[in-house]
């Protein structure tokens, strides 16, 4: 007898909802799907990938008022990105073509979106991290290459491989002060030999 006031009920809310119980379930499976697959959708940014010409070596300045002006007018910019040792040029990883153009708007030492888009492969190689063998040693005479101690000559007082890290000290200063650099930002320049140690 509750069996079937059970069943009766359960027919009831599904004649209330206009269809049979077996109709219900038909209807609830694509839901099911739909909520599954939703989070997946959001998830999926599509950017695409565009080249400025800059005034060169003023990269890094262009690449600083760029970021900056992202953020205060919060644009679809999802990266600027500015390869080692490539002049005249950074890169802007963007929702649209105009989400890129209004970051570059009224920027200084900014020469204009180029109109064609950018492929990753082509950028791939200048980006993506090689792993490759330490040639930094303690004691080699290394030059600055970028940072605010840029083109300074150093000497490499300890190597951090763990954190790609180097520490040097400023060879022209009249203190000697400890820095801390990443192993990008020097190049050696000098070496010292067993010959130079026994002198």
């Amino acid at each position: 007898m509750a069996e079937e006031k059970h069943k009766k009920e359960e027919v009831d809310i599904f004649a209330e909802y206009g269809g049979t119980p077996v109709e219900k379930k038909e209807e609830e499976k694509p839901k099911v799907e739909k909520v599954v697959a939703a989070p997946a959708l959001e998830k999926k940014k599509e950017s695409f990938i565009f080249a400025l010409r800059t005034t060169a070596n003023r990269e890094d300045q262009v690449m600083d008022f760029v970021t900056s002006h992202i953020a205060k007018k919060g644009l679809g910019v999802y990266s600027v990105i500015r390869p080692h040792g490539m002049r005249g040029y950074i890169f802007i990883e963007a929702a649209t073509r105009q989400e890129a153009e209004a970051a570059v708007h009224n920027i200084p030492y900014a020469r204009g979106v180029l109109p064609k888009e950018i492929e990753y492969k082509e950028l791939e190689h200048m980006i993506e991290p090689v792993k490759r063998e330490l040639t930094i040693k303690k004691n080699d005479i290394v030059e600055i290459i970028s940072g605010p101690f840029k083109r300074e000559t150093a000497k490499i007082t300890r190597i951090d491989e763990q954190k790609e890290e180097v520490v040097v000290e400023l060879v022209e200063a009249a203190v000697p002060i400890p820095i801390t650099l990443k192993i990008d930002a020097v190049k050696v320049i000098r070496r010292e030999t067993d010959d130079d140690k026994k002198d």
